[in-house]
């Protein structure tokens, strides 16, 4: 492949967008980038040009077609989940435009968690027990028959990672299924599924991996563990996703081989079922104790990067991320050489006082020394719901920016990102952000 200047097109708004526009504009491949609709701190972090359309929106199907066609994008990044959902990849595909991500079909696994059960159940990936409803009634008449237990209330559809609720017990269950109303046209058909407990009734530990696959072939890139709840100690609601830490160290060679197993059912699965799958493909592990060890059990299939786990795995690929997304828009994965420099990441998500519920009152707000921060030692920052007036940066969305640090270990990592947020400063105290990202793992660190 030859050193031609080429524009690369990115399909997302937040910190996941802008760790891939990073990461793209270190390809010697890659002239200038275009983000839609990207966020105003993208510029900060790359090395090339970029470019943001933010009136835009990731299902304005014809407008990215446009633009691709106008400017001689050589590569969409399609890296959102409601733009697969609409089709995006598929339309840009009809076009003869080269795309990284999965057609919809292939990404039915992600925005259909009912068929994304049933096709777990049909390739024998190890699940939680699960039941689907298409009606309030019926999930209650469940409930009412079944013993009391704790449950996850699901929207199959996309729910922007807030659509699990969790729930102690049948009563809870019942409440939660009314509260999934909220979400809408996602969770006209929901699901009721076993809350999965660790050893003595404990919290199950959870984690992600992520593979990239050209259809026929995968490699995994990493993982990672993400921390839901807006509250130190896992407290408050769920959010998607306040920080998160690359690497974790309860991924043995024991539960990575399971990984594998299931990434290598899934992928032929969809394959056989006429859904080959190329792009990344994110799985949602948990730890259940068995004898002997811990069995990995599916809790969910994502068909994009995870957003914040994109911003601690991206950054740690070596190899050219231009070079890989051809490689599997081209089906020649298998000879790709992909490295990662296997050091320690930890992401905190830095969000408007009152996410995810309310924050209204804090859009408009300055975020001050922001540039500043970035400049500290191993310390990477992602914008998110940041827009500029001006010369100034302000909020407009909830989790606003992310602040990455890197080390050797977990201690190290999560060390630098709090010294570099220790600096930063939304007016009027509107600030908020976890102090315990990668507790786990900083708990084992020290033994």
């Amino acid at each position: 492949m030859g050193k031609e200047q080429h524009t690369v097109l990115v399909v997302d708004a937040g910190g996941r967008g802008s760790a891939l526009v990073d990461k793209y504009s270190q390809s010697p491949h890659v002239g200038r980038i275009i983000a839609i609709p990207g966020n105003d701190f993208m510029h900060v972090s790359s090395k090339k040009p970029v470019e943001t359309h933010t009136n835009l929106k990731t299902t304005s199907l014809k407008e990215i077609i446009e633009i691709s066609k106008k400017e001689g994008v050589s590569l969409v990044d399609v890296a959102q989940d409601n733009a697969v959902q609409a089709g995006l990849v598929d339309a840009l595909l009809d076009e003869g435009i080269p795309v990284m991500g999965p057609t919809k079909a292939a990404g039915e696994i992600e925005w259909n968690k009912a068929f994304s059960r049933e096709f777990m159940s049909r390739h024998n990936i190890p699940q939680p027990k699960f039941a689907t409803f298409d009606s309030i009634q019926e999930g209650v008449l469940y409930l009412q028959r079944e013993s009391d237990r704790p449950w996850f209330v699901k929207a199959s559809g996309l729910a922007e990672g807030k659509g699990a609720l969790p729930a102690e017990n049948n009563s809870e269950a019942i409440k939660s299924i009314h509260e999934l109303q909220k979400f809408g046209n996602a969770s006209h058909t929901y699901l009721l599924e076993e809350w999965v407990r660790g050893e003595g009734g404990q919290q199950a530990e959870e984690f992600s991996s992520f593979a990239v696959s050209d259809g026929e072939h995968f490699k995994i890139i990493g993982h990672a563990q993400d921390h839901k709840r807006v509250f130190d100690g896992d407290r408050g609601e769920n959010t998607g996703g306040m920080g998160c830490v690359s690497h974790p160290l309860v991924i043995d060679e024991d539960i990575s081989t399971q990984v594998e197993d299931i990434f290598a059912k899934t992928i032929k699965g969809l394959r056989d079922e006429g859904r080959s799958y190329k792009g990344i493909l994110y799985f949602g592990g948990i730890l259940v104790p068995e004898e002997g060890g811990q069995k990995v059990y599916a809790i969910e299939f994502n068909a994009r990067w995870g957003d914040p786990e994109a911003q601690v795995l991206v950054p740690g690929i070596q190899s050219d991320l231009f070079e890989l997304s051809n490689a599997v828009i081209n089906g020649s994965l298998d000879t790709f050489l992909l490295q990662s420099d296997n050091k320690t990441r930890v992401t905190v998500a830095v969000t408007a006082k009152g996410y995810p519920l309310d924050y209204s009152q804090v859009k408009g707000k300055e975020i001050l020394r922001l540039e500043e921060a970035g400049k500290f030692p191993d310390i990477k920052i992602y914008g998110g719901g940041i827009k500029k007036v001006d010369d100034t940066y302000v909020v407009s969305g909830g989790r606003v920016f992310y602040v990455v640090g890197e080390g050797k270990d977990v201690l190290q990592a999560r060390e630098k990102a709090y010294a570099a947020i220790e600096r930063l400063h939304i007016e009027r105290d509107n600030m908020h952000y976890r102090k315990d990202i990668g507790w786990r793992d900083a708990k084992r660190t020290r033994g």
